[in-house]
């Protein structure tokens, strides 16, 4: 970031941030914005408790099933609609009109068909991260350089050779984005499907902080989810930088 001609990491945005948060609730200008120092407290509070510990685990546990189903659907599936046109023309449209529909809105629809508990939360963060996956790996498939792909042929490579070393690897880059992009869409299904049941993980930990108006504790478990998708996020774009040079390449 650049500020008055000097370069300033990007965390100086964030204190100026936390400085006016922290002003505001000073200010009492409103009852559900605390001071910043107040959810800090609160978060050093809760973080150790055993019941914080249950929560997160259940959140990580249905995180990590969900976005394993849409990382080993999806991509697959983006493959096989960039390779086979059939698949493309049969499927296409539905992937466009779910990656920008609202899916909170299918999560009453799958607690009635499911039922309510962890499979409801498992399914809701494959939802809201397979789409992504499977237009990116689509694409990044699509633009593969069709020229190796027939030197290939010509050499004698087999298919899955094909697919494993050139095709694959030409859509890393744009496979990696879909990661990305779904990794923090899956973080808001968990939370928004758990929200919504408000039986188990940290959606009971929000109900439980709203209904008593235990803003700092509310904040706080906020800012932890934030910091969960922001690391995520960031670890698979670090991935991305590291394989920038078959996007150079390609």
């Amino acid at each position: 970031m650049v500020l008055f001609g000097k370069r300033v990491p990007i965390v100086f945005s964030l204190v100026i941030w936390f400085v006016v948060w922290e002003l505001i609730g000073r200010a009492k200008l409103s009852t559900i914005v605390p001071p910043f120092s107040d959810v800090v407290a609160a978060g050093m509070t809760i973080l150790p408790t055993e019941k914080f510990s249950a929560a997160a685990a259940i959140s990580l546990r249905s995180f990590a099933l969900g976005m394993a189903l849409a990382l080993g659907i999806g991509i697959p599936l983006g493959v096989a609609m960039a390779r086979v046109a059939g698949v493309g023309k049969l499927l296409g449209m539905w992937v466009n009109i779910f990656v920008s529909a609202p899916i909170s809105a299918l999560v009453p629809i799958l607690m009635a068909v499911i039922g309510v508990g962890e499979a409801t939360v498992v399914v809701t963060v494959f939802l809201f991260a397979v789409f992504v996956i499977i237009l990116d790996t689509q694409v990044g498939v699509r633009q593969a350089d069709r020229s190796l792909v027939e030197m290939a042929r010509c050499f004698g490579a087999a298919p899955y050779q094909i697919y494993a070393k050139i095709l694959l690897l030409s859509a890393l880059p744009e496979i990696l984005a879909g990661v990305r992009l779904g990794v923090i869409r899956g973080v808001k299904g968990v939370v928004i499907g758990q929200l919504l049941i408000a039986l188990l993980g940290v959606g009971e930990l929000f109900e439980l902080y709203s209904k008593n108006f235990l803003m700092e504790e509310f904040w706080a478990l906020v800012i932890v989810v934030f910091m969960f998708a922001f690391l995520l996020s960031e670890a698979v774009a670090f991935v991305e930088r590291r394989i920038e040079y078959y996007a150079g390449a390609r």
